[in-house]
């Protein structure tokens, strides 16, 4: 025996073509080398590239056209700070905005002065569209529950809502209704 492939031959003959040490016979002449994890590590690059390219899929910055794994980690990186950024942003508003709701709670007396300063006095208007249905136009103080009180004693009083419109500026609301009777006529 001068050669390995002598002995891989002799092994074969002998009927021992058994894989020892990932080295395979194949056609009884050539000896073929297969690693033990070769397809367990083949298996880990494709999840690992399909991963890759979901997370390509999904960031919408796109710098380059190369679809190498160094530029789509950067990609998502640039992308993810991007974001980060834009919430802290976004947080800093909201933060803005409810310091100056506090301060436009506490000037509630200030608008009932406007209210009077202005002269704007409660109304309220009716007008008969058809003999079925009413357009009512409400003008008063904006105060919380006024509207739920106002549509519980329409629907109290056998009228249904079609259309609704609510303005509020500067502690005044106007609110318009269309209303239908729904028994009978007027």
């Amino acid at each position: 025996m001068d050669t390995i492939e002598e002995f891989y031959y002799v092994q074969n003959e002998m009927g021992q073509g058994r894989r020892g040490r990932g080295r395979l016979m194949k056609d009884n002449t050539t000896p073929v080398f297969k690693s033990k994890n070769l397809e367990a590590e083949r298996r880990r690059r494709h999840k690992l590239n399909e991963r890759l390219i979901t997370l390509r899929a999904l960031v919408p910055i796109i710098t380059n056209a190369s679809m190498n794994k160094a530029t789509i980690i950067d990609d998502a990186i640039t992308y993810i700070t991007g974001l980060q950024n834009h919430v802290k942003g976004l947080s800093e508003r909201l933060i803005e905005m409810e310091t100056v709701e506090g301060e436009k709670q506490g000037s509630e007396e200030d608008t009932t002065e406007e209210i009077e300063k202005f002269q704007i006095e409660d109304e309220v208007k009716v007008t008969c569209i058809d003999e079925h249905r009413l357009w009512l136009k409400v003008i008063c103080e904006s105060k919380r529950g006024r509207f739920t009180k106002l549509m519980e004693t329409i629907n109290g009083l056998g009228f249904g809502i079609t259309d609704t419109n609510v303005t509020t500026s500067k502690g005044v609301t106007l609110i318009m209704f269309c209303v239908e009777v729904r028994y009978g006529k007027l």
